[in-house]
């Protein structure tokens, strides 16, 4: 995702972070020295991007990638390459009906995560790679972007809760880093923390979720799962 960024973006962040005099001069210099994540990582930025009424709207790339990066260090994950991999999930996921197909090529489409570990029992060798990284995928972005969703259809029919999604997903992930194409990708570390930190990934898209896509929704299920995420992972 980072290296998707364009000038444009570039231009717009630095004009939100320090519009002119020494402070532009200043932050300019350090991008020279140190690189954009300078910009990317200012804790200021994801306010200035929501608060911003501009003609020159923010990149869904970069404005994705700012949010996760600065949700993800609250959470307690500092690693760059995560926040790059959540970013992009749900840039890619969130077009169509990405998230019901195991690629992007494929016709097949499944939204039961059950179906899909069906699925990856019957896969061999490098389609099984990418069964257990869409299982992970799949089950993330359920429980982080729809964790009410799943909230209500437990109540409404008895479907899993937020437990069985998350183990799925963990497991899942992990299978995949060990795998060799995870390897030839150079996604075994991010696929393993992703596996590790489930969790903590979950939580920070939880709280995008709850504070920028359903704001208005209220409901005991969503209080009581933002003081269990709260208390577990307070913010940083």
């Amino acid at each position: 995702m980072r290296a998707s960024l364009s000038s444009g973006d570039y231009r717009l962040a630095l004009a939100l972070l320090a519009p002119d005099g020494d402070d532009r001069r200043r932050l300019e210099s350090r991008t020279e020295a140190e690189g954009p994540d300078v910009l990317w990582d200012d804790p200021r930025l994801v306010e200035r991007l929501l608060a911003y009424k501009g003609l020159e709207a923010p990149s869904a790339a970069l404005f994705l990638y700012v949010v996760m990066r600065r949700l993800l260090v609250e959470a307690g994950v500092g690693d760059r390459a995560v926040a790059d991999y959540c970013a992009a999930l749900l840039l890619v996921f969130g077009r169509g009906d990405r998230a019901l197909r195991i690629s992007e090529h494929e016709d097949d489409r499944t939204a039961y995560l059950v179906d899909l570990m069906i699925a990856a029992g019957h896969a061999e060798g490098d389609r099984r790679f990418r069964v257990q990284m869409h299982i992970g995928d799949f089950a993330l972005w359920m429980t982080g972007i729809f964790p009410d969703y799943i909230a209500a259809r437990r109540a409404r029919k008895g479907g899993p809760g937020l437990d069985y999604y998350e183990r799925a997903g963990r497991a899942a992930f992990l299978e995949a880093s060990d795998h060799t194409l995870a390897g030839r990708y150079g996604l075994g570390d991010v696929l393993r923390q992703a596996g590790e930190r489930f969790a903590q990934l979950r939580v920070a898209m939880n709280r995008m979720s709850d504070r920028m896509l359903f704001p208005h929704h209220a409901g005991p299920d969503r209080l009581l799962r933002q003081v269990a995420d709260d208390f577990a992972f307070p913010i940083q």
